[in-house]
């Protein structure tokens, strides 16, 4: 199968459960926000009591991420992403759905499935286009009443080509640039709080200078799980001049995972142009010589 959609829904996913070429990854992770940083930990735990049949854990903390960068959540090395994908079973032939397990923010009531988002836009990223994100993840299976296993997957090993995409990744350097360019637009991912500075996540309170803020929860129904209809998402992105064909977009983050959301919602609304700041507000804000904004509170 070939040309598949960003997105799926769980119908889509139900019919082809059985499909030889079908590779199923659960991407759960959960994020805790604390003072100055966050707690992150892997979701194998959650995967083990439950997951939808056939899938199998991709370790996004872990195994995806570079192991020797200071900061979570770091693209790895071309080679370390090419040898667990392809341990995975991800390969040439065949097509990919994402998931998550929800609670992309642990204790907020957040719909989003961007840690699923993560790891699309990663595969993206190295050259491999035949991958959807389960829209409502595994919150809406599960809701569906839909089979669930403890057993775990497996796929044989794969073999994965393609090439990367570095017009998908933008960098500090990147970001610096477009501070002073009026054709490209920064897309702020976080809470509104967080945008404002009004949180202390990071090392320094506020946004990146002229940047936009489209709330990555804000797009979901927290009713349905699903995201909203390509009209509403379109007037929200609208409003941030994110869908002008002539701009660039950046999206970012804390650590370029709810950007990743950002930026795949973006690409089903018909924004092709779009790069995710990989080091996000995490790197940006623990440089001191870096500028940010911040919203004063009305009187």
């Amino acid at each position: 199968m070939s040309n598949i959609p960003l997105l799926i829904d769980t119908d889509w996913l139900a019919e082809r459960l059985d499909d030889p070429n079908l590779r199923l990854l659960d991407a759960t992770t959960f994020l805790k926000p604390t003072s100055g940083y966050y707690d992150v930990w892997s979701g194998e735990e959650a995967y083990d009591k439950g997951h939808i049949p056939g899938a199998v854990f991709a370790d996004l903390l872990g195994d995806l991420s570079d192991p020797d960068s200071k900061y979570a959540f770091t693209i790895p090395s071309r080679e370390r992403f090419v040898k667990k994908i392809s341990e995975l079973g991800v390969g040439d032939e065949s097509y990919v759905v994402v998931y998550d397990q929800g609670e992309a923010i642990v204790g907020a009531p957040v719909i989003a499935s961007d840690w699923a988002s993560r790891l699309a836009w990663q595969l993206r990223y190295e050259g491999f286009d035949n991958v959807a994100v389960l829209d409502g993840g595994f919150p809406k299976w599960r809701e569906e009443d839909r089979p669930v296993t403890t057993e775990p997957g497996s796929y044989p090993k794969a073999t994965f080509t393609g090439e990367r995409r570095p017009e998908l990744l933008a960098t500090k350097e990147d970001v610096k640039k477009a501070l002073n360019d009026e054709n490209v637009i920064l897309v702020n991912s976080l809470s509104e709080a967080d945008f404002k500075g009004e949180s202390d996540t990071y090392a320094r309170k506020g946004h990146i200078p002229g940047s936009v803020n489209v709330f990555f929860g804000d797009l979901s129904s927290t009713e349905s799980k699903e995201l909203y209809d390509d009209e509403k998402l379109r007037k929200t992105f609208e409003e941030s001049g994110a869908l002008d064909p002539d701009k660039k977009v950046i999206t970012y983050c804390g650590s370029g995972i709810a950007a990743t959301w950002n930026a795949l919602i973006l690409n089903k609304l018909g924004q092709d142009n779009v790069a995710m700041y990989d080091g996000s507000m995490t790197e940006w804000a623990d440089d001191p010589t870096l500028p940010l904004d911040t919203v004063k509170k009305e009187s």
